[in-house]
């Protein structure tokens, strides 16, 4: 991977990334966060709506306290109170607008209707339910073309394999004639792959949280770029292909995995992935647990990454809005700007 060099961190915490990756990316990136919106309660996915305007899901209490929302929020008057779209949702982590109607992942289902519907959700479709999870959550929900993506958490059984459905990448499509959703895997072996981008270059990419212990150790967070219907490792291989000695005997040795496209320290939580304005070789990825957002660029086969921005307690969610990245804090409340 070609060097990015750190320059000129500011108080701040505004940053300047110099691009020799030979793309025509070149010249310098700064990011700097200013916060639009604040006031909210447990920001999770973000997204931008074809109108323009933001609708964000929240967990709007506790995270097991199942009164989750979906708001709409007018940028043009950040200031005004946001209009509840959902409400009394279990841990929303994933919303979308797709196929002319609002879809979102919680604890263990994903679900469809009227992108206008009724607050309470009554005139909504289970699409899935019962997922197999880790116990904590599922993740983001991707538009790609005329599927949407989502992921399961993985969860082990007894003998050391995942349990059937878990540690997995799905994507559905809706047949246009009927409605009905088809639901197919894309890929499997991760332990939880929260957040995914196909970028310009047609390269699908996921985060991976490997939290746990293996053969005694932490195992390292990653950014992983997906190969389709390859078995990614986890948990025979964790980090950058790590072999996991107390998984091989009953998994068969370690699979000939991708390799790690970003590696992060065990723990770090990467919540999102979204591309860089204009930097079509690089990355931006939320940690959750470091409250750092980072680059990683994606030429070559270096798995390093640089600390672009620190001023958000929880960075959670990162999306693209023309010349800049909005990101929720989930902590504080807030949807930050971040600015080259």
């Amino acid at each position: 991977m070609a060097l990015v060099v750190l320059c000129g961190l500011s108080v701040l915490t505004s940053a300047c990334l110099s691009d020799s990756s030979g793309s025509d990316s070149g010249g310098v990136v700064e990011l700097a966060g200013e916060v639009l919106v604040d006031g909210l309660n447990g920001p999770t996915q973000l997204i931008v709506a074809e109108d323009g305007s933001w609708w964000v899901a929240q967990l709007a209490g506790g995270e097991n306290d199942a009164q989750g929302q979906v708001l709409r929020l007018d940028p043009d008057n950040a200031a005004a109170d946001p209009v509840v779209m959902l409400d009394g949702l279990d841990k929303p982590t994933g919303i979308a607008l797709f196929a002319d109607e609002l879809w979102v992942m919680e604890r263990d289902r994903l679900s469809r209707g009227p992108i206008g519907g009724l607050v309470d959700g009554t005139d909504r479709v289970v699409v899935a339910d019962d997922l197999p999870n880790n116990g904590r959550s599922q993740g983001t929900l991707t538009p790609d073309g005329d599927r949407l993506l989502y992921n399961t958490s993985g969860r082990l059984q007894g003998d050391g394999t995942p349990t059937p459905g878990s540690g997995a990448l799905w994507a559905v499509t809706v047949e246009e004639a009927t409605g009905v959703a088809d639901i197919e895997p894309v890929a499997d072996g991760f332990k939880h792959a929260y957040a995914h981008l196909r970028t310009s270059d047609g390269t699908l990419y996921t985060t991976e949280m490997s939290d746990g212990r293996f053969d005694g150790q932490p195992a390292a967070d990653e950014l992983v770029a997906v190969t389709p219907g390859v078995d990614h490792g986890w948990p025979q291989c964790v980090g950058d292909n790590r072999a996991v000695a107390e998984y091989t005997e009953a998994n068969g040795g370690c699979p000939d995995a991708p390799r790690s496209t970003a590696v992060f320290p065990p723990g770090a939580t990467p919540t999102s992935v979204a591309p860089i304005p204009g930097r079509p070789n690089m990355l931006a990825v939320a940690l959750w647990n470091t409250g750092e957002v980072v680059v990683v660029e994606t030429a070559g086969d270096s798995t390093g990454y640089v600390v672009v921005y620190e001023g958000a307690e929880r960075p959670q969610h990162l999306v693209s809005d023309g010349d800049r990245l909005l990101l929720t804090d989930h902590s504080a409340g807030t949807i930050i700007s971040l600015t080259p």
